[in-house]
């Protein structure tokens, strides 16, 4: 097959979805496929230089606009003219079988016009809740996604019926028009995109792991001994991963425990102030993806707090692949690792009582992992994180879709 891969983002630049997408292209053409990624150009990488994608013939770079002060992330605006760009730039390509859109907004519009202009059936997948992440960033959410529903029905004008509603599931309806399938990346969000009308039966289809790179820590992983326990938590320092709460529920558990964090983001000097004069606590910065499973592997377990914002959670599946367990505060999540893991009490409550409910956890887990009694992660689930797994799944879904 040749499969075309739609994206907001450049495949160089960081994120969830763009890590997702590299290693289903590596996979897919490991199984024999062709695949062309079409997004916007890079403008810089993460190193200052220019893309490392420039020459390779996988990358179809569409014209774009930076929009991000440090010029990491761009968009492309959808239209006639890059409609045009790409009708000329696939003439020399191999005929199209199916097209994937891995895409919320901009590369998502692009990649239904494409589909529909040239009758191409269409995989889409889902990575985002918008309402949620639009409201976790913004007060003004609400007239935000007012905005993108008026774009999203003008941009995509003549694909599919006109889905009215200005929300953000009505957004994810809308976009989801004319699609052959809609994956998800977990079973809580694929029930909660089947429950809001997105689309009728949705496939859970995992974002995995590299084998190689799993397999190559593994094999260097040390054999972790009882004693004092180290945790680490891992993601981008905004509101929603609650990195703040976390550590004061280090702070109020008093556990003696090692705790690393990795990442940055905009709360890092708050991050800093809670945990000063707090021995134990180390921030890490960011770090190379392969470093970073390094760390998960020697950790005695991961912390993950964010509650309702992840469409999957990478984080605990990537802990269950390497053999370490989690603290989880979301339950969808825990309902989904099945197994190795403390999930911490579910809460309507205010702030205070969730950082005790933490605080409590933390402690039981520390005790369990310094006395040798902490929960082992599902071996099944660690296995069918693999990507070679997730590639499989997708490929059935791909023929299925093919198969009318």
């Amino acid at each position: 097959m040749h499969i075309v891969l739609f994206g907001d983002q450049h495949l160089d630049s960081l994120g969830g979805a763009q890590v997702s997408m590299r290693l289903q292209r590596r996979f897919l053409e490991r199984a024999g496929h062709t695949v062309t990624v079409v997004a916007p150009r890079m403008h810089v990488s993460r190193s200052g230089s220019l893309s490392s994608s420039k020459g390779d013939p996988a990358y179809l770079d569409t014209p774009s606009m930076p929009i991000t002060l440090d010029r990491e992330y761009s968009m492309t605006w959808p239209g006639n003219r890059v409609d045009r760009y790409l009708d000329r730039a696939f003439v020399s390509r191999p005929p199209v079988d199916l097209v994937h859109v891995q895409a919320d907004f901009w590369g998502a519009f692009i990649g239904h016009r494409f589909a529909h202009r040239h009758g191409i059936p269409v995989v889409h997948t889902m990575h985002n809740r918008v309402d949620v992440g639009l409201a976790a960033v913004t007060p003004l959410h609400r007239p935000v996604l007012a905005v993108l529903n008026a774009w999203r029905r003008a941009a995509m004008r003549g694909i599919g019926a006109q889905v009215p509603g200005a929300d953000g599931w009505a957004y994810l309806r809308g976009i989801a028009q004319e699609s052959g399938a809609v994956t998800a990346p977990s079973g809580h969000f694929a029930r909660r995109l089947e429950q809001h009308g997105v689309f009728d039966a949705v496939d859970v289809v995992w974002n995995g792991i590299d084998d190689d790179l799993l397999d190559r820590v593994l094999a260097t992983r040390g054999t972790r001994e009882p004693g004092r326990p180290r945790f680490v938590w891992l993601g981008r320092m905004s509101p929603e991963k609650r990195l703040l709460p976390f550590l004061e529920a280090v702070v109020a558990s008093g556990v003696d425990a090692d705790i690393e964090i990795i990442g940055g983001g905009g709360q890092l000097r708050a991050a800093e102030r809670i945990a000063r004069g707090h021995d134990g606590i180390r921030f890490a910065g960011r770090l190379p993806y392969a470093e970073t499973l390094t760390r998960i592997a020697a950790a005695d377990a991961v912390v993950q707090t964010s509650i309702g914002f992840e469409t999957q959670g990478m984080t605990p599946f990537e802990a269950a692949a390497l053999g370490t367990p989690t603290i989880v505060c979301d339950p969808d999540i825990g309902a989904e690792l099945r197994g190795g893991q403390w999930l911490v009490p579910a809460s309507d409550a205010a702030k205070p009582e969730r950082v005790a409910a933490l605080a409590e956890t933390l402690r039981v887990a520390a005790s369990e992992i310094a006395g040798g009694t902490a929960p082992v992660p599902d071996a099944a689930v660690a296995e069918a994180f693999r990507q070679s797994s997730r590639t499989a799944a997708m490929i059935a879904v791909y023929e299925r879709v093919l198969a009318g």
